[in-house]
């Protein structure tokens, strides 16, 4: 019996299963018609955004989803952002009562940071250098933290994830 193996999976992750920490956020309708977004008004403050990557995994080695790359859809409203950072996580489960283990695989980034952070419409899109299967003790949470300027104001529109499948 053998596999069958699809590369060009994606899943998207609605902005409300983001993890936001920092300031006060609110679900709203979007700048671009028919959307919604997670809201963070404007103050000179550092936020954090946790995107799950929700997508399977097996405990299986090759077998599975393979993370290739995360893009994440926002607007930088009003004023420029001071800094807007991506850092990927992968988190290793503990067995019985250990503690989990966080490691940040290597990726690149487009736009870079430096555009990432202006007044605009963007589409971030985090690759792995390698890309690897999830086992099911594991999983990968992409972390933004975003630098407010004093009038910034920061909506994000979702977020999409490429992976082969392979089952």
């Amino acid at each position: 019996m053998g596999y069958v193996t699809d590369t060009h999976m994606s899943q998207f992750i609605a902005p409300n299963l983001f993890h936001t920490a920092g300031a006060t956020w609110t679900n709203v309708a979007g700048q671009v018609t028919s959307t919604i977004v997670r809201h963070v008004g404007a103050a000179d403050q550092t936020v954090i955004v946790n995107v799950p990557v929700v997508i399977p995994s097996n405990s299986v080695a090759l077998k599975g989803s393979k993370l290739v790359s995360i893009e994440v859809d926002y607007e930088i409203l009003v004023a420029a952002c001071d800094a807007f950072t991506a850092v990927l996580n992968k988190v290793t489960r503990g067995a019985d009562t250990a503690v989990a283990v966080v490691t940040a695989p290597a990726f690149t980034q487009a736009p870079t940071a430096a555009n990432s952070k202006t007044v605009d419409q963007h589409k971030l899109v985090v690759t792995l250098t390698t890309p690897a299967y999830i086992d099911n003790d594991e999983y990968y949470l992409l972390e933004l933290t975003v630098d407010q300027a004093l009038t910034t104001q920061v909506d994000f529109l979702g977020a999409v994830v490429n992976y082969e499948l392979r089952i």
